[in-house]
């Protein structure tokens, strides 16, 4: 059988009427009419990509941002804890690291939820202008269609021009045991977005009133129930030259106050001095 909805498994074969595959690069078996998780996928091109076998357009290059080869639970889920080599970190529930990395020795108590992912979206130039409700309609649709997510998970899809926003919202206490998680949503989603369907021959074709859509620039945004532990160790350089520039002014200006100070109050005592000789002048 054909796994329709993940193309990077092995071994599939059909198990009462349902299509089951292994997925590469680990023996643990997807259902193929549902959506695999992020950490399977992730693994699986991380196997794909070493080993030579995925199939790679004759212009493509590699985007390996976010990506390495990740542990999983038997359910599929991202173990808490994550590692390459002798260094090591805590992600969330998308896979995405949440603290400073650190050596073997590291505890992640609990994998923390993802409750919130913010998909951004820049289009490139079009002939016709976008109408914002046949865009809300399409990505609303797909999401639920092609995704599978309850349309109750959709809070929103923003347009504002040239930047598509769609959000998506689900808390552990709201979501069902058969519901599919946004952060293999979002996954899925960036891959079709960004031309590497995990669909097996099914790419995502974004044509809004009959116009293709095409997108220059991809960005997700997570954000979890339990903020994330950085120091200011993981502070882009940019953020740490203006925070040493701020100190160093704070700094000066201090220094400049008791030169101040200093100076007037030396100003103040040759004064009254010489008052002290007028005086005696007046006196004899």
């Amino acid at each position: 059988c054909v796994c329709a909805k993940n193309k990077r498994v092995t071994n599939c074969r059909m198990i009462d009427g349902v299509c089951q595959c292994n997925s590469i690069g680990s023996s643990t078996s997807v259902n193929c009419d549902k959506l695999t998780s992020k950490c399977l996928l992730m693994k699986a091109e991380m196997t794909s990509s070493k080993s030579g076998r995925r199939e790679k357009p004759k212009d493509a290059f590699e985007d390996t941002d976010g990506l390495y080869d990740p542990e999983c639970e038997s359910n599929g889920v991202f173990k808490a804890k994550q590692c390459n080599g002798t260094t090591c970190w805590c992600v969330n529930t998308a896979g995405v690291r949440r603290t400073d990395k650190h050596d073997t020795d590291l505890k992640c108590n609990q994998l923390v939820r993802t409750t919130w992912i913010i998909i951004e979206m820049k289009h490139a130039e079009r002939k016709a202008p976008l109408n914002t409700e046949s865009l809300k309609k399409f990505f609303k649709e797909t999401i639920t269609d092609r995704y599978m997510l309850d349309g109750r998970y959709i809070s929103g899809v923003l347009y504002e021009k040239p930047y598509i926003t769609i959000d998506l919202k689900q808390n552990s206490s709201d979501r069902s045991p058969g519901d599919v998680d946004i952060a293999d949503v979002a996954y899925y989603f960036e891959k079709d977005v960004k031309g590497d369907s995990i669909f097996f021959n099914n790419r995502l074709n974004i044509s809004i009133d009959n116009e293709m859509l095409h997108f220059e620039k991809t960005v997700v945004y997570y954000v979890d129930e339990i903020a994330p532990e950085f120091s200011m160790k993981s502070l882009t350089p940019g953020v740490v030259a203006v925070i040493v520039i701020v100190i160093v002014a704070i700094v000066a200006g201090i220094v400049v106050l008791v030169l101040t100070r200093r100076r007037r109050g030396k100003y103040v005592k040759a004064e009254v001095k010489e008052m002290n000789e007028m005086h005696r002048g007046l006196n004899a």
